[in-house]
Parts: structure tokens; sequence; C-alpha cells
């Protein structure tokens, strides 16, 4: 396997009568490759033939005296239909047919395929519609890892067998409720229905059913009413993900008996409470994502100092929050002033499920993604960075000055505090954030000069949107100043210089060089609407912008190319193993 061999698979294959085990996955074969070809080997046992280019072509023929297989690998072989040869194996473990071209329903016949043995089966990623037939609990007894995501499967939610531990079936269209029957899988890890049509109350069990959960992903539903409250003292879960249905009432405080939780998604419901401070005593959350929901009231500042001790990553967007910016938990939000990801044996979030069958290791990954809304069109960035820092308190009715200790959150890529009532100057201490990717402070009330210091300092910034507010004099020039165009600070009638049109006066004050030294009351930037949001898919979690009215076209394609860039992170300043 991964050799990189190249050309078609001899026919000469079939004359090794004695061979038990073949492995060619990741490699460059090509052409027509028919399966009849493997299976003139009748000591065959293990056949992987996975991520090649070549057309696997599949017989109907119904021929008992084929080899009696263990495991089965052929994804992304241009399968086009159920292998015929699979009516007559009964002593299958492992199953892999995901990423093929399969479409229609899945046969009654497979239902009865090796009941008895099976413990992976994998139809992700093709055109499958439904089950002919299937009994309501899916008749493998022993199945460990199921995955159906990604086709085009309608009806009711199917139930696994009680021995499951992964179980995936987002990207379709399942409708109705999450029948009772599911509470019954005590040994489950991963549970991902998102991305269906799903409607009702969700279960109250989902919330304590096991002891072993550590994924917990409806979002992209219908599901309604309160989020379960009685959230089990000792629970495992990791990640959370409630995001993009229509849950009402408060957010139950049961939560903080997670203590395990890494990520936190309630953004996009209809949640009308204060902000959960009280979530703050969660050791391990990175991520909260709160956005687009009713929450309101002031922020104030934090009972203790050990609040929100590895927060990374927030999402308050698009609520109702008043008062002041949160400046006390500026103060302490450590992970963000000194981030360490020394110890992280991943370049992304991700859970890992270390499966052995039979002879073959077969790693499985759950990789935690996010999903944003860019003009309009929401956007899966199907992986989140271990590096990425973020701030997104756009879109509320935050007040008063920009506080000086958001300078000390070091390790932020993206700040955004555009669309609020934000006065004063923009604080020159906005130029510590030297890792600074993304600036967003438009449709504010800001006033005087954008600080020089700016665009000196911040020599990463590819986004900047200083727009709509009430900024006076030149735009600094020089280093990434040069590259952003006139949206990003139009609204401003006192700003003048390019890429402005409106020249400067002699009473606008001289342009120093972008290498002088600048002033503590220079000014600060303008230009364009986006929002940090995110979330969690199956296999793989993300970062994005929305693009308000002010963007042109023109600026709203580079902003896109530009930020893509963002979300795949700095890898010649921040490298680390990729995991895939």
């Amino acid at each position: 396997m991964e050799n990189m061999l190249e050309g078609s698979v001899p026919s000469s294959i079939s004359r090794l009568k004695k061979l038990e085990f073949l492995h060619c996955d990741k490699n460059r074969l090509g052409g027509i490759v028919e399966l009849d070809t493997f299976l003139e080997l009748k000591h065959l046992k293990y056949l992987f033939l996975s991520l090649n280019n070549f057309y696997l072509i599949s017989r109907n023929n119904t021929n008992a005296t084929s080899p009696q297989l263990v495991d089965i690998g052929l994804r992304y072989c241009h399968l086009r239909g159920f292998p015929d040869f699979l009516r007559h194996q009964h002593q299958l473990q492992l199953l892999d047919l995901s990423s093929n071209n399969i479409q229609g329903q899945i046969p009654k016949w497979l239902s009865k395929v090796s009941i008895e043995t099976l413990l992976f089966l994998d139809l992700s990623n093709n055109s499958l519609t439904g089950f002919d037939e299937f009994p309501v609990v899916l008749p493998w007894s022993k199945l460990y890892y199921l995955k159906l995501d990604s086709n085009i499967l309608q009806g009711s939610l199917p139930v696994p067998p009680l021995s499951t531990c992964f179980y995936s079936i987002s990207n379709n269209s399942i409708t109705g409720e999450i029948p009772q029957l599911l509470c019954n899988l005590s040994s489950l890890s991963i549970l991902d229905v998102s991305l269906n049509n799903l409607s009702g109350e969700i279960p109250l069990c989902l919330s304590n059913f096991s002891e072993y959960l550590l994924v917990l992903r409806v979002r992209s539903n219908n599901f309604h009413g309160p989020i379960p409250r009685s959230w089990a003292s000792g629970n495992r879960l990791k990640m959370i993900d409630l995001g993009k249905n229509k849950f009402q009432g408060k957010i139950p405080r049961s939560l903080m008996e997670c203590r395990m939780l890494e990520y936190l998604d309630l953004g996009n419901n209809q949640i009308s409470d204060a902000f959960p401070s009280w979530l703050g005593t969660l050791p391990e959350l990175n991520i909260l994502i709160l956005c687009s929901n009713a929450l309101y009231g002031m922020i104030g500042d934090p009972e203790s100092h050990f609040v929100f001790p590895k927060l990374r990553i927030i999402d308050l967007s698009h609520n109702r929050f008043n008062g002041t910016l949160p400046s006390g938990y500026f103060e302490r939000w450590n992970t963000m002033r000194s981030l360490d990801v020394r110890n992280s044996s991943a370049s992304y979030l991700l859970e890992y499920l270390d499966m052995r069958i039979n002879v073959m290791h077969v790693p499985r990954y759950y990789i935690y993604s996010m999903t944003i809304t860019n003009k309009g069109t929401e956007m899966l960035y199907p992986k989140i960075i271990q590096t990425l820092v973020a701030i997104d308190l756009s879109s509320n009715r935050f007040d008063g000055e920009i506080p000086e200790s958001i300078g000390s959150l070091k390790e932020l890529y993206s700040l955004n505090f555009s669309n609020n009532i934000l006065v004063g100057r923009i604080p020159s201490a906005i130029a510590k954030l030297t890792n600074l990717e993304a600036l967003d402070l438009s449709q504010n009330k800001l006033a005087g000069r954008i600080p020089w210091e700016l665009s000196t300092q911040l020599t990463f910034l590819e986004v900047l949107n200083v727009s709509y507010n009430h900024l006076t004099g030149p735009i600094p020039q020089g280093h990434q100043f040069d590259t952003f165009q006139s949206s990003s600070f139009e609204g401003n009638l006192g700003l003048c210089g390019k890429p402005l049109l409106k020249e400067c006066d002699s009473s606008s004050g001289a342009l120093p060089p972008p290498s002088s030294s600048i002033s503590e009351d220079s000014g600060f930037l303008v230009g364009l609407h986006w929002k940090v949001v995110l979330l969690g898919y199956g296999s793989g979690f993300l970062i994005g912008v929305t693009i308000g009215h002010v963007v042109t076209t023109r600026k709203s394609d580079w902003f896109a190319k530009t930020f893509s860039k963002i979300s795949r992170g700095r890898t010649h300043r921040r490298s680390s193993p990729v995991l895939l």
C-alpha cells in the first residue's frame, strides 16, 4: 500500500491460488478492473483496493463458491452498485464501500449478510436513498462502527444494534423524531445526526444515556423545545453541538457537569438568557458558540480569576448584549494570551478511535468542524486547527470604548467588534496583536485617527474593516495597508489618503513613513462585515466570514480568498504534523 504503483492490475494475479491477504490501497493503479479476478482466489480473506484510479466492475452473478472474505475495503473504486458476491458472505467483519457511485436503496439481502460477525460498515458518500424492508433495529448484532453520512437517505432514523460505538448519519434527508430506542445504546461514543430534517423534542435521555458518549451532534435539524436539563455527573462528553435548531428557554446549569467538554455550540437557536458566566468553570472548554440567539444584558466582570482557562474561540455575535465590552474577561483569558499546543498530538481538534479488526489496525477519526455563513451562503470548513484563536462580539449593543486590555490577547488571529455602539479612539494596543489576520471594527462610532502602529506591527493582517465610523486623518501607508481596498475605509468622511480618492491636505498632518514611530492617539481602520462562526461534523469542524452590504463584488471575492488562507493556518509560522 501507498507505494505509488501505476499501470493496470495484472490479470495474472488470479494465479496466486494460495493468496490470503491483498492490500493495494493508496496507489495509482488505473484502468477497468473486474472484481471476479480476485474472487478466483479461493483462499483470499482480506481484500483492500481503496483509493486508486481504476474503475471496479462487479458482475451480477450469484456465485456461491466465492471465497469467504473477512475484510473488504473498496473506497473510491467507482462502484455503481452493491457487488453481488456479497450475498454469500457469512464471515465479514469489515465492509467499506464508501465514496463510490452506488445509487438507490440498500437492498434487503444486505440485512442478511454476516449478521453474526460484521463489526464495521461504512456506506458514506454515495447516493443511497433508503433501506429496503429493513427491521427497525439494524440486524448486525456485533456492529461497532456504522457510517452512513452524505447520502440522500429518507424515512425515519434507523437504529443501530446495542453494540454500536460509532454512529454517524449526517447530511441526509432523515425525517421524524429521534426514537427512544436510541437511548438503549449504552456503549455509544460518537452520535452525529446533524444536517437532516429531524424534528420534535430530543429525548431527555440523550443527556445521560451513555457514560461513554464523547460527541453529541444534532445541529441543523428542526428540533424545538428546551435543551435537556439533566446532564449527568461524571459524563465524558467533549463536544455538544445543538446549533441551528429551534431550541428555546434557558441554558441549563447542569452543563457544568460536563467537566471534559471542549466544544459547546448552542448558536442559531431561540435561547433567551443572560450570559452563562458559570460555564467559565469548565476546565477544558476551547470553543464556545452562542451566536444568533436572544441572549441579553451586561456581561460584567468574572467572579473569579480562574475562568475559561482554555477558551480560544468565542462567538457571541447577533444577540442583545449591552454595556461595555467584557474587559474583565479579556484580562483572564490566559490561553488567548499564550497558546500552548506543544503537548497536542494532532493539528486539528478530533476524537480518535483505535479499532483493531483481526490482523488490521483500522484507525478512525471524528474531526471537529465548524459551519459559517459567507455572503448569505452556508459553508462548511471541515477542520479546526489547534492554533486558531478568535473573538466575535459583533452585532450586539456594546457601548463605551475598546479597552486597552484587548492588547494582551496576543494569540488572536481574528477579532470582530463590528455593528455595536463603540465610541472613542482605536487603541494603539491593538498593534500588540501581532498574530492578527482579520480585524473588523466597522459600523460603530469610533473617532480619531487610525494608529500608525497598526501598519507597522500587524504584518500578518489580511482582512481589515473600519468602515462606517467617525474616523479622521490620513490612512496609514505601507506594509499590509497597501493591500486594502477603499471599501475597508469608506463611510468615514474625515479619512483621506490612499486607497480613498480624497487626498490629504496640509491640515491633515504629514504622512510619516511606515518605519517611523507612531503616537498613542492615532486612529483606526474601516471596512467590511464578517463573522466568525464555529461548529462540527463527523470525520471532520471551521471558520468563516459573512460579508455585509458595504462590500463590492470584487472585494467579496478577494475577502473569501484571503480568509480561506486564514482558516488553513500559517504553516510557515506554526508548523505541526497534519493527521488525516
